[in-house]
């Protein structure tokens, strides 16, 4: 009976083994993004500072900045959906300040309103510096004469403008403001979804756990 139940058994504990190590790498990938998460939260809630010369896409990812400019006429809309808005798009223009010629993240507006006319003369604008991660291979070409584009492409969108590629997303708007509602860069959109994996990694771990103490119980049974 022994040598009957050694490689079953053997076999289910290399299994629950392995189940639960996936399941606390799960658990030490939590507590990282967790860290991550909160150090982006930190790092967007600094106080804004002067858009630099030439930033960093790295370490200067959500950085909080303050500029007074002017906001050009155009605009593209790039459809998203908000909770509990629904459809509607983010609205991009060129934004001039101090010689320079950025886009901007003016905010949402809904896919049945008209987008709002941009402010006359200078505005000052806090927000956060962003980067294009928004476009992958299943991602729709713009459908230029709908002017509806399907994600913040950002070298696309400083082409199609003649900016630089720098995106700055807008939380607050000195003259623009209830023209339309900021949507500013925060950590929502991240997934951080380690401890469902975990979860899920420890519950197979159980029932590995009780199929090899059901398939021992059943050897034992035919053995007796």
């Amino acid at each position: 009976m022994l040598t009957r139940m050694i490689w079953p058994l053997v076999f289910g504990i290399c299994g629950v083994a392995i189940l639960v190590s996936l399941g606390v790498w799960q658990m030490q990938r939590l507590a990282w993004k967790e860290s991550v998460l909160a150090d982006i939260e930190t790092r967007i809630a600094a106080p804004p500072v002067a858009v630099p010369g030439v930033p960093d896409p790295v370490a200067d990812r959500y950085l909080p900045v303050e500029a007074t400019g002017e906001v050009g006429e155009d605009f593209i809309r790039v459809l998203v959906s908000q909770r509990r808005i629904g459809a509607g798009y983010r609205v991009i223009s060129p934004f001039e300040t101090e010689g320079r010629r950025l886009l901007l993240d003016r905010g949402f507006v809904r896919v049945a309103d008209a987008v709002p006319a941009a402010p006359a003369g200078a505005v000052r604008v806090t927000g956060n510096l962003h980067w294009p991660d928004e476009v992958t291979g299943a991602t729709p070409a713009p459908d230029t004469e709908a002017n509806i584009w399907f994600a913040r492409d950002v070298p696309a969108l400083a082409r199609a403008f003649g900016t630089e590629p720098i995106l700055l997303v807008a939380r607050e708007m000195s003259e623009d403001e209830g023209a339309l509602t900021p949507l500013p860069v925060d950590t929502s959109g991240i997934p951080n979804d380690h401890l469902s994996y975990a979860i899920t990694w420890f519950s197979l771990a159980l029932i590995w756990m009780g199929m090899t103490l059901y398939l021992l119980w059943r050897i034992r049974q035919r053995t007796i």
